[in-house]
């Protein structure tokens, strides 16, 4: 199946970060816009409270779903933006390392951000993202 999304790399800019730097898309595809992914169960709860990986993953189930609704995979997705409630940088790497991985070699451009408190009860992790798919 052909893809929409391009990861751009630049031999300009530093190779330490663990994803591409731009990414870009062809005029015909079908954009997706995600809200953000919540670490919520079904019931509405939150998930695996106090654990930031927990609930990076959890948050990361929730984005597949949405995707999968829409058509679309992981594969798709062309950026994302992780939201972690956490002033210490190791909250912010325990979330992001999840992310990273489930992403796999398919790194899209991506911000991880610090955040002074998410909308759900105990909630620690969200995670939003675009995604574009071509349809035939």
């Amino acid at each position: 199946m052909a893809r929409a999304v391009t990861l751009i790399r630049s031999t300009a800019l530093s190779d330490i970060a663990e994803y591409a730097y731009a990414a870009t898309a062809p005029a015909e595809s079908r954009l997706i816009f995600l809200a953000g992914a919540c670490p919520l169960n079904d019931d509405g709860s939150t998930a695996a409270i106090g654990d930031y990986a927990g609930q990076a993953a959890k948050a990361m189930e929730n984005m597949q779903t949405a995707l999968a609704a829409a058509g679309a995979s992981l594969r798709d997705v062309i950026s994302t933006r992780v939201l972690v409630a956490s002033a210490r940088r190791e909250d912010l790497v325990a979330a992001w390392q999840v992310v990273r991985d489930l992403f796999a070699d398919h790194d899209v451009p991506s911000t991880l951000m610090g955040v002074t408190v998410l909308g759900y009860k105990d909630q620690l992790v969200e995670i939003e993202g675009v995604a574009a798919v071509l349809d035939s």
